[in-house]
């Protein structure tokens, strides 16, 4: 201790690494298992042909939620119904009180949403209806604001309107837990669209995924594709591959400028 300040900055700068590790690897394993949890072994996604794995871009018919099902054997039911979940999915702007306006993600979905979406749970409140929205439990955290300011009864703008939050729901630790939900018609209303981003699928244990893939290149007119949904979470964590890496290169940085400073 015969210099003390640089002794102080050596602590600081072994402090500040330490906990900038801490903070990189629980973020890139936060990540990692969210992605790993979030896909279905039995679910299939069907959307645009072309769009890799930009579902926020996807556009097809909205027909195609009634042809899969009539079209493709082997999709899991139960009482007659399939399960078949059409969706709007979308990137957009979302505001809560006073607050600046960031990006989030909201999907329209019908009550089927839940037969092919089997981690979400009804945490809180009730399932949307009209000018309503269920908020899953990361929301707020995406957002940066409290949880209180997300509770049930309070109020969210997407798309430059006011929507009142009727639930709150978790999903098993996975992406979904980021969203907004609302019903389809309103959200399609609201974007001035009647399309869909995607048809969500799950497969009976006899069902077979080729089956649907050749639906998808065989209706040329509308242009489909058809991927695995564990698949498709398995694409975007090779999406995230840069930016782990420049979360160590920060850590590497930050970890020689205080050997630099010590």
């Amino acid at each position: 201790f015969r210099r003390p300040l640089r002794t102080s900055l050596t602590f600081a700068g072994l402090t500040t690494v330490v906990v900038l590790v801490f903070v990189v690897v629980g973020f890139i394993r936060g990540l990692e298992r969210s992605l790993a949890v979030s896909g279905d072994p039995n679910t299939a996604i069907v959307f645009s042909l072309g769009m890799g794995e930009n579902l926020e871009y996807s556009s097809i018919p909205m027909r195609t939620s009634d042809l899969v099902p009539a079209s493709v054997p082997g999709i899991q039911q139960r009482f007659g119904q399939k399960y078949v979940s059409p969706e709007l999915y979308q990137g957009t702007h979302m505001a809560v009180g006073q607050r600046e306006p960031s990006m989030g993600l909201v999907r329209g979905v019908t009550r089927s949403a839940l037969l092919v979406r089997r981690q979400v749970e009804m945490e809180e409140g009730d399932w949307p209806q009209a000018g309503e929205v269920i908020v899953g439990t990361m929301v707020a955290a995406k957002l940066g604001v409290s949880p209180e300011e997300m509770a049930v009864g309070r109020s969210i703008e997407i798309e430059g309107r006011s929507w009142r939050i009727s639930g709150i729901f978790s999903a098993g630790g996975s992406a979904f837990e980021s969203e907004a939900w609302c019903r389809l018609d309103e959200l399609q209303q609201a974007m001035k669209r009647q399309d869909l981003s995607l048809v969500a699928v799950t497969l009976a244990p006899g069902g077979d995924f080729a089956e649907l893939d050749l639906f998808c290149k065989e209706r040329l007119d509308l242009e489909l594709q058809a991927i695995r949904q564990t698949d498709y979470f398995a694409t975007l964590q090779e999406d995230y591959t840069p930016v782990r890496w420049l979360s160590w290169l920060v850590v590497a940085l930050v970890a020689g400028a205080g050997v630099f400073v010590g």
